[in-house]
C-alpha cells in the first residue's frame, strides 16, 4: 500500500481512491492509535461538507470508529474549522472532517484532528498508515463496541464562537457571500447577520452535486461581479469546506490572502496584539507583502507551501497570525486551523472599526506582478534530479535580479509542477514562467509508449 496521506490529509476520487473500505479502515486505525495512547473509549467528532459522497463516507468512518471501540459524535455539515473547534472545546479525543475542500464534487477527503484541535502530525499520520497496512486495528465485542452519537447544539455553539471574535458590530455593512454551495452555506450568512450586517447570498444552496461548481474562492470573478451587481461594500468568498477566504472591494477588485493577511497584521500591530510583531507566510507569498511588512517593522517568517507548515512555525515560535495567498489564514488566538468565516469576521471588523472601505485598507501593500502556471502531464517526482530545469531557473533568477524571484515546486496534492515568477513588470514575470515551464515539459514529460508489436 502506498502513502495514504498527502500534505493536507487524504484525498482522492470518492469510491475509487477514497473508498468506503479505506475510510472504515482509517476510522478503526484512528481509534486503535488513540487506545494505544491510553484512551479507553475515545470520542471522535465527525463532520462533513455537503458533497454527494459525504454521507457514504461518513457512514463508513462511523462504522470504523465504532468497530474499534470509539464513539462517533456526528455534527453533520459544518466547516472544517468548526470540527476542529468543537474537538478542542469538548472532551473528544480526536476529530475528523470529510471534505475535499475546493476540489470538484467527484473527489472527497478526510482530515484528522487531535484532541487540541490541531491537525495530526506527519508521525501520527504515518502511524495510522502502518495500522491500516498491517491490519492491526482493534476489534472489540459486546458493549465495548462504540456508539454513534449526535449533538444538536454543536453548530449553534460554533456560530456563537465565531460571532464572539468580532471587535465591533457590523451594522451598516452590506456584504455579498459566496458559500461555494459548501460547508459554510448556512453558517457564514448566519454569523454575519448575527453581527448586524446586511447579507446577500450567492451559491449558498447546496444540493450535494453543486459544491465548488464555478463558485467559491477558486472562482474570484464570481464574487467580484456579485459585489458590483448588488452594490455591496464587501464581497466574501469561501471554498467548499470554508477554511479559506477571498474578498472583493466595492468596485469588484479581488483581495487575496496576502492582502487580507497584511491588513490583519497591520491592525494587530497597531493595537499591540501581534505576537512578537511577526507574521508567518509561505514561499508563495507575494514579494510586495514582504516589502509592506518591512515598512511597518513587522518581521516575516517564511515556510513551505501548506497551512500545516505555517501552523507548525506559529506554534514553535509562539506566534498568533499567519497565512497563505490562497486565503488560508490562521488566527491562533481564536482557532487551531485556518477558518474562512473567522477571517472574514476579523476583516469586516477592521473595515467597520476604521471606517475605511476595503479598497483603501488594501493599499497596505502593492503587489508585484505574479504569474503562476501549473504544468500538467509531467513526472513531478523527477523534478529535484533534473539539472537542466534548475539551470533554467538560475538563468531566469539572474535576469530578474533583486527585482523579482522564481519559485518551482511539485504539487503536494495533484500530479503537476507549479511554476511561479514575480517581477517588476508583467512581461518579465511571464517570460520567466514561459521559459521554465517549457523546460519542465521538455524534461519531465513521460515519453509515449511504443505501439504494440514494434
Amino acid at each position: 500500500m502506498g502513502a495514504i496521506f498527502g500534505t493536507d490529509g487524504t484525498r482522492g476520487q470518492a469510491n475509487q481512491e477514497l473508498t468506503p473500505e479505506l475510510t472504515m479502515a482509517l476510522g478503526r486505525a484512528l481509534v486503535t492509535l488513540l487506545h494505544t495512547g491510553g484512551q479507553q473509549r475515545p470520542t471522535v467528532v465527525v463532520g462533513r461538507d455537503p458533497r454527494w459522497s459525504g454521507e457514504m463516507l461518513e457512514a463508513a468512518l462511523v462504522a470504523g470508529v465504532t468497530s474499534a471501540g470509539g464513539d462517533a459524535l456526528c455534527v453533520g455539515v459544518l466547516p472544517t474549522p468548526g470540527v476542529a473547534h468543537l474537538t478542542a472545546r469538548s472532551a473528544a479525543a480526536a476529530g475528523a472532517m470529510i471534505s475535499a475542500s475546493h476540489n470538484p464534487v467527484g473527489d472527497n477527503g478526510i482530515k484528522f484532528f487531535g484532541t487540541e484541535g490541531f491537525k495530526l502530525t506527519d508521525d501520527e499520520e504515518a502511524a495510522l498508515e502502518r495500522i491500516v497496512a498491517e491490519r492491526s486495528a482493534r476489534r472489540p465485542t459486546g458493549t465495548d463496541i462504540g456508539r454513534r452519537l449526535s449533538d444538536p447544539s454543536a453548530i449553534a455553539r460554533y456560530i456563537e464562537h465565531l460571532a464572539s471574535t468580532a471587535q465591533v458590530d457590523l451594522s451598516g455593512l452590506r456584504i455579498v457571500v459566496d458559500g461555494a454551495n459548501g460547508a459554510a452555506s448556512s453558517v457564514a450568512p448566519q454569523v454575519y447577520r448575527h453581527l448586524g450586517a446586511e447579507v446577500i447570498t450567492v451559491h449558498c444552496t447546496p444540493d450535494g452535486a453543486n459544491i465548488n461548481e464555478r463558485a467559491g474562492s477558486t472562482y474570484p470573478e464570481v464574487i467580484r461581479a456579485a459585489v458590483i451587481e448588488h452594490g455591496a461594500d464587501v464581497g466574501i468568498s469561501h471554498d467548499g469546506d470554508a477554511d479559506r477566504l477571498i474578498a472583493a472591494t466595492h468596485e469588484g477588485v479581488e483581495v487575496d490572502g496576502d492582502v487580507i493577511l497584511a491588513i490583519l497584521a497591520r491592525d494587530m500591530h497597531l493595537r499591540g496584539t501581534l505576537a512578537q510583531d511577526t507574521v508567518v507566510t509561505t514561499v508563495m507569498t507575494n514579494l510586495g507583502f514582504k516589502r509592506a511588512m518591512e515598512g511597518l517593522h513587522i518581521d516575516v517568517v517564511e515556510t513551505r507551501v501548506g497551512d500545516r507548515y505555517v501552523l507548525e512555525a506559529m506554534r514553535e515560535r509562539k506566534l498568533n497570525l499567519g497565512g497563505e495567498q490562497s486565503g488560508h489564514l490562521i488566527d491562533l488566538d481564536h482557532a487551531t486551523t485556518g477558518d474562512g468565516v473567522l477571517s472574514a469576521v476579523r476583516l469586516l471588523s477592521v473595515v467597520r472599526s476604521t471606517g475605511e472601505p476595503l479598497k483603501e485598507l488594501a493599499t497596505v501593500m502593492s503587489r508585484l506582478p505574479q504569474v503562476l502556471v501549473n504544468v500538467r502531464g509531467v513526472d513531478r517526482d523527477r523534478l529535484a534530479d533534473t539539472p537542466e530545469i534548475w539551470e533554467a531557473v538560475r538563468v531566469e533568477e539572474a535576469r530578474l535580479g533583486g527585482g523579482g524571484r522564481v519559485l518551482l515546486r511539485p504539487s503536494g496534492t495533484e500530479p503537476l509542477v507549479r511554476v511561479m515568477a514575480e517581477a517588476e513588470t508583467q512581461e518579465d514575470a511571464q517570460h520567466a514562467v514561459d521559459v521554465i515551464a517549457d523546460a519542465v515539459r521538455d524534461h519531465l514529460t513521460a515519453p509515449a509508449p511504443d505501439p504494440v508489436g514494434t
